[in-house]
């Protein structure tokens, strides 16, 4: 079997802020044949995650590369750039599937994808939910909010939370966990009208942009008077810093993600390290695959909150493969509302 397939790659590798002119769309012939043994999947992509860490696996070189970790292999010139998402089979040589079954898993960033043997792959199954949803409230970056929140901050009801890129795909969802717990929740961003939505839509105690405050240690306190219990990091560097400095004993500090740091190599977290020690603060960083056994769990809690109404999904979707680089390149920008995604064919 052969298909036209368009996909993105990148043009060069990326050591500053993403650029469209970054990526190009290639065309290739994709040959799918079923031969004895093979296991291969040929998946029709529907939906594909646009998620900042993707851009450490860009750069010509980044410490996250040499971790080890599986998800930050770097990423080849000219090659079809792998993301998660959700599709539909085409063809399968694996038992596990068959033509026309929903999946999701690790396909890419275009139009086919053939899935190895070994690889993330799993058959969808919706729950009645949209299928964008497991792409993000209930993929990946719902398990990280989930996760982070409850495992490592172990959060008790009242408790201070502050979230950073609060209106983003795992911050907006950190915030909801938290109000549902019954704790005061304030969340950072950088526009207006993602302050009133934080506050008029997902029920944050309060909001404000980072942007304008020339002093952001003191302003915190404006919002935590009495200290800070939990903050949860998307950005890094000064946001973390006047955390820690807010921050009441035995306060707890989950690092999920430093896009500050991401495209400014100059820009590095410094929180004092007196207060880190004499307050007795925890930091830890984490990624949402060492917490798999806890899917179940958070599908369940998740799916409920959804069906009564009580969590929002916040989506900011894209039409169409070509779309991709503009989308990435915007989450850098700040464009994005909510969990970024771009529907590559019609469900």
């Amino acid at each position: 079997m052969e298909v036209i397939n368009k996909f993105v790659s990148l043009k060069a590798h990326i050591d500053g802020s993403p650029q469209e002119t970054d990526f190009e769309i290639v065309t290739e012939t994709l040959t799918f044949s079923i031969v004895a043994g093979s296991k291969d999947v040929l998946v029709k992509n529907i939906y594909v995650s646009i998620d900042p860490y993707q851009l450490n696996r860009m750069k010509s070189l980044s410490s996250s590369q040499t971790s080890g970790s599986s998800y930050a292999v770097g990423v080849a010139l000219g090659q079809a750039i792998d993301a998660y998402g959700v599709g539909k089979v085409v063809a399968s040589g694996h038992p596990d599937f068959e033509k026309d079954d929903l999946v999701i898993g690790l396909i890419s960033w275009g139009e086919y994808s053939i899935v190895k043997e070994g690889s993330i792959l799993n058959k969808l199954n919706s729950l009645g939910f949209p299928y964008s949803y497991h792409v993000g409230i209930l993929g990946f970056s719902g398990l990280t909010a989930y996760a982070g929140f409850f495992d490592i901050c172990k959060p008790k009801k009242g408790e201070k939370v502050l979230v950073s890129a609060a209106s983003g795909s795992v911050g907006n969802l950190v915030g909801q966990y938290a109000k549902l717990l019954g704790c005061y929740v304030v969340g950072c961003a950088g526009s207006q009208k993602k302050v009133d939505l934080l506050k008029n839509k997902l029920g944050f105690d309060e909001a404000f942009n980072y942007k304008e405050e020339v002093d952001l240690k003191a302003g915190l306190k404006k919002y935590f008077p009495d200290g800070i219990d939990i903050y949860f990091d998307n950005v890094g560097a000064e946001m973390l810093e006047a955390a820690v400095g807010n921050m009441n004993s035995f306060g707890r500090v989950a690092v999920c993600g430093v896009i500050s740091e991401y495209t400014d190599k100059g820009k590095r977290a410094a929180p004092d390290m007196i207060d880190i020690v004499y307050k007795r603060i925890t930091i830890r960083g984490f990624l949402a695959g060492d917490y798999m056994s806890l899917f179940p769990e958070f599908i369940a809690a998740t799916t409920d909150h959804l069906q009564t109404g009580k969590m929002h999904a916040l989506e900011d979707i894209s039409q169409g493969l070509e779309s991709v680089p503009s989308a990435f390149a915007g989450i850098f920008r700040g464009d994005n509302v909510g969990k970024k995604i771009v529907q590559i064919a019609e469900e």
